[in-house]
């Protein structure tokens, strides 16, 4: 009785899943940005989200070698969906067909650009998450620093601290989960977000969130070579056009949705 009372609390602490890894994050308020931190996370406010889902992992070198198969090397404006030619990718084509490097399948997929992680999402069904809805999957509602809560990270609860290029399979830190169940949140890589670079407090309204392909993106999260004072929640970076149409050693990302998922 104590080792099932066990598995259904670690179930009720990872929160509910749909089919395919992707978990809800109910509707609510929570807490955004931090007014200790760098100037660009200030000021710490309140906001209310709908209900939305996010995927569990980091896409993979696996998945997205799928992607590039079905859909080619560029978007329709043209941008380049991923940086194949650079040395840090994982994914190359062998036969003409794109195949993920022997034992990166599971890895997550670096040298994606802003434009290949778009229409990836779009390939699934799905959307890049917005800043604000990146935030709440790895923060929860109590306001807490890292995806675990509070203490400081450890090699248990994150990918850092690492040499160049040196990611990890997806999914091996369970200790360092959100409290929707979401993993790798922080470290192993950074995320493109859907939402354009604007100074707080957030708000959808105010064109952040506008679909223009020059517009300067945000990503969110840490990367597997930066140290932990890199791994809080509310840190963010930016790239410019030219930046965001290219790939990025450190730069990954995941999917979202807003639709209801619960009867897959």
């Amino acid at each position: 009785m104590r080792w099932v009372l066990a598995v259904l609390g670690l179930l009720l602490a990872v929160g509910p899943a749909a089919a395919d890894g992707v978990m809800l994050v109910d509707g609510g308020p929570f807490v955004m940005g931090s007014d200790r931190d760098a100037p660009a996370e200030a000021p710490q406010h309140g906001l209310y989200l709908g209900q939305f889902y996010i995927d569990r992992h980091k896409v993979t070198n696996r998945e997205f070698a799928a992607f590039l198969n079905a859909k080619g090397l560029k978007s329709p404006e043209g941008e380049d969906y991923f940086d194949w030619d650079d040395a840090d990718a994982r994914i190359h084509r062998v036969a003409q067909i794109f195949r993920p490097d022997p034992m990166f399948e599971n890895h997550p997929a670096v040298e994606v650009s802003w434009f290949g992680a778009r229409d990836y999402c779009l390939w699934k069904g799905r959307r890049l998450p917005t800043e604000a809805e990146w935030e709440k999957a790895a923060r929860g509602s109590d306001g807490r620093r890292y995806p675990w809560g509070n203490e400081p990270p450890t090699p248990e609860r994150a990918v850092y601290g690492r040499r160049y290029n040196a990611t990890e399979p997806v999914g091996l830190k369970p200790a360092g989960a959100s409290p929707h169940g979401v993993h790798d949140m922080v470290g192993n890589l950074r995320e493109w977000t859907a939402s354009q670079y604007r100074p707080y407090p957030y708000r959808k309204d105010d064109g952040r969130e506008a679909p223009d392909r020059t517009a300067t993106r945000v990503v969110r999260g840490a990367s597997h070579d930066e140290g932990p004072d890199a791994l809080r929640v509310t840190i963010r970076r930016y790239y410019e056009h030219r930046g965001a149409a290219r790939g990025h050693h450190h730069v990954g990302f995941r999917c979202a949705t807003s639709e209801d998922l619960g009867g897959r």
